[in-house]
């Protein structure tokens, strides 16, 4: 069901992300006197075709849902009749051509400020950014950050959520290096503390950015007390009912679920004998661990959740909102600053500065996509708007091939007088196609490295 769940979702995404590119070819090119042929969402065999308008213009869907095109109609791919001579693409002005190729990435750009503006009134649920204890030696340990710290703002830019904090801390420790967190402790007035970050080829190396940081997600300490079991599971199975207290594994003692946790899953198909507080009463109860593959590796599972009083947690949740005018300058402001960080992030990329393993293929976006879906309107709005912005960036970069290829041929044109000739044109495109595809393949290679762990 997951795996339909991510499909749909992505089709779902990439399907508007397209049809808002085109859409803003399409829209330019028809404003500015261009006769369009084809409005394709979509390569391939059409799903879905319509011809309307008095220019007769095709409209299609096609199979693969993985791009689309507007076919504009241009001296160099068919021959154009006397009459319509005006209206073909390679006549018009170079500015004309410019316009038409920007208003593709431009409506990507305008796609991401109308997603996060949904987003901002429906209203984006997080965590509160509460720490837990820092790990010893880290980079937040050594600038006094303490268990229970939540953190108010970095840089003096507000932080609501986790979410929220880690975006603004990468994007803080591009642009500075060295950055103050604002930060409210559980006895005591606001302080602030200085975290250097500015080893930024560590940070944009292999793993998540808070595991080197140190700092991970405040969590109450949880009894190892049992809550829901799975119907069949291990421990429904040999005996455990909900409210069972473990007090010891094997005659050693277990002090907290994660401590419990920690004994299952290095335990796959072993029988343990566990001791548990049953209302009162102490028993013995013998324990096959089941088996499971988590990443490559086999761990022990048993089927059953903690009992979690939801008192502990529900000061964590935070949900932020806003009206539609305050709602829109911050959905502006949240893509400005999402492009400006995509920006820094690929140039530490092409200096070596960041990991290629950061590249993500469709399989990684399909799954993003899904999981977003399921958790709500909203984060799936922010979803849209972070790969709009995405594709936005992409299109603009000068690679023959690319949109940003093509703005690239105009200025040259704008500056020596003439276009350029169809042969560098045609080595151009030659040479973008095998960087696009050489990005593709490992987009795709990291995808199948993360699906195997």
């Amino acid at each position: 069901m997951s795996v339909l769940i991510n499909i749909a979702a992505f089709v779902v995404a990439v399907g508007t992300l397209v049809t808002f590119h085109e859409f803003g070819h399409f829209w330019v090119a028809r404003k500015l006197g261009v006769k369009v042929l084809r409005f394709s969402v979509g390569f391939g065999r059409p799903l879905w075709k319509r011809v309307a308008g008095e220019d007769r213009i095709e409209y299609v869907i096609a199979a693969v849902p993985l791009g689309g095109y507007v076919k504009m109609l241009d001296e160099r791919e068919t021959e154009v009749p006397d009459q319509d001579l005006a209206r073909a693409f390679n006549r018009q002005p170079v500015w004309k051509r410019m316009a038409i190729v920007a208003a593709g990435p431009l409506a990507n750009f305008l796609l991401a400020i109308l997603a996060y503006w949904l987003m901002f009134m429906v209203g984006v649920n997080g965590v509160r950014p509460v720490i837990g204890a820092p790990d010893p030696g880290s980079l937040a340990a050594q600038a006094g950050l303490q268990s229970g710290d939540e953190i108010v703002s970095v840089n003096g830019k507000p932080t609501p959520t986790w979410q929220n904090t880690v975006i603004i801390l990468l994007e803080q420790a591009l642009e500075t290096g060295v950055v103050e967190l604002r930060v409210r402790r559980e006895r005591g007035f606001p302080q602030t503390v200085t975290l250097d970050l500015t080893d930024t080829r560590s940070l944009l190396g292999d793993g998540e950015l808070l595991d080197k940081v140190g700092i991970a997600v405040w969590r109450p300490e949880v009894e190892p007390v049992l809550g829901r079991l799975v119907d069949g599971g291990a421990a429904q199975r040999d005996g455990l009912r909900d409210g069972d207290r473990i007090l010891s594994v094997d005659d050693a003692p277990v002090e907290t679920w994660d401590d419990w946790v920690e004994v299952v899953r290095a335990n796959p198909g072993r029988t343990l004998t566990v001791r548990i507080d049953r209302n009162g009463a102490m028993l013995n109860v013998p324990l096959k661990v089941g088996s499971d593959r988590d990443g490559g590796e086999t761990i022990g599972r048993i089927g059953a959740y903690p009992k979690i009083d939801a008192d502990q947690y529900d000061w964590m949740r935070v949900t932020v909102r806003y009206g539609p005018i305050e709602g829109l300058g911050r959905a502006v402001v949240k893509t400005w600053d999402i492009s400006v960080l995509t920006l820094r992030v690929l140039w530490k990329l092409v200096i070596g500065e960041a990991s290629l393993k950061n590249i993500s293929g469709p399989v990684t976006i399909a799954e993003f996509a899904g999981v977003s879906a399921l958790l709500g309107v909203s984060a799936f709005l922010g979803a849209l708007a972070l790969f709009s912005v995405s594709i936005g960036i992409l299109n603009l970069l000068p690679v023959p091939i690319l949109d940003g290829g093509h703005l690239m041929y105009y200025l040259i044109e704008l500056i020596k007088g003439s276009p350029v000739s169809e042969a560098a044109e045609a080595v151009g495109q030659r040479i973008g196609f095998a960087m696009l595809a050489g990005l593709m393949g490992l987009a795709f290679y990291n995808d199948i490295v993360r699906l195997i762990g």
